[in-house]
Formats: C-alpha cells, sequence, structure tokens
C-alpha cells in the first residue's frame, strides 16, 4: 500500500471514527440551523430557494429549519412587496445576536486549538487545507483527472485570491 492510501484511509478514519463533539457540532450545522443564521448574517436577506442552494438540501429540509428558526423568534418570512410570489427570509435581532455569538463560541476554541499547536505547525496545517481544497476544487470522482495547466489555473486562482485578502 503506498502513502497516498495510507493518507486517504486516515483521513477516512479521522472523519468517521474520530468525530469530536466539535467535529459534529459543524457537521450538523452545515445542514441546519446555525449555517441557516450564519448565512443570514453573512449574505443579508434570502429566499428560501437561495438558502437551499446554499446549504445544498432539499426545499423540505429548509422548510422545516426555517419553520424552527421562526418559531424561535431568530427569523422572519416576509412576502416580497415588489413579488408576492417570492418569500424573504431576515434574521431578528436575537437571530443576529445568536449567529454572532455561535461564530464567536467557533472562532474562540479554534483559536485555542492553534494556540496548543503552535505557530508554525497552525500555518503549514492551513496552507496543507488550502492546497488540499484546491485539488478538491478541480478533481472530480468518475471524470477526468485535471491537466497539468488546469492545476496550474487553480492555484494561480488561488494566489490571486490570497493576494486580495491580504
Amino acid at each position: 500500500m503506498g502513502y497516498e492510501q495510507e493518507a486517504v484511509d486516515a483521513l477516512f478514519g479521522c472523519m468517521r471514527g474520530n468525530r469530536s463533539k466539535m467535529q459534529s457540532e459543524m457537521v450538523r450545522g452545515a445542514h441546519g440551523e446555525p449555517f441557516v443564521l450564519h448565512e443570514l448574517l453573512r449574505r443579508g436577506t434570502l429566499t428560501p430557494s437561495q438558502m437551499a442552494a446554499s446549504m445544498g438540501a432539499t426545499s423540505g429540509r429548509v422548510s422545516t429549519v426555517l419553520a424552527a428558526l421562526e418559531k424561535k423568534g431568530l427569523i422572519t418570512r416576509d412576502v416580497d412587496p415588489d413579488d408576492r410570489r417570492v418569500v424573504c427570509v431576515s434574521l431578528t435581532d436575537a437571530g443576529r445576536e445568536r449567529a454572532r455569538a455561535d461564530m464567536a463560541e467557533m472562532r474562540d476554541a479554534m483559536c485555542w486549538i492553534f494556540a496548543q499547536m503552535g505557530e508554525r505547525r497552525t500555518r503549514e496545517f492551513v496552507d496543507l487545507v488550502e492546497e488540499f481544497t484546491t485539488y478538491m476544487t478541480i478533481c472530480h470522482p468518475g471524470k477526468p483527472r485535471p491537466t497539468p495547466e488546469e492545476v496550474r489555473e487553480a492555484f494561480a486562482e488561488r494566489r490571486d485570491a490570497r493576494a486580495g485578502r491580504v
């Protein structure tokens, strides 16, 4: 077995069997209330179909999550005055506060982890995750592997995006 297969096996093992409480919350949140609150805080008012596209979820799943958030007073669903067929989903003040608190808690937990790892290892980790993610954006199961030119383009886009953030 080559190092590539060992790495895949180790990564799958981490993702499946050794899931921490924090990982479980992050995964659960990606399809539930925390994700919706964060997305509305980040992007502003959205329609349920926009939310479904962001979540990669069905309209039924989104409807269930929105109903729960509305019941808790964290969002409102209002009819668009310009097009009565469209529903607009917005955060309430309580929803904005909850989204910010959830994000701050996640950020604090991750900062603690990075402090345990140290600066050098944290920077290496972030660089490796960015590299891995770049490859994942261009390599799709069941399709031909990217050409060297596609790889160069993807990493050039990554560099340009990174330069824009700094």
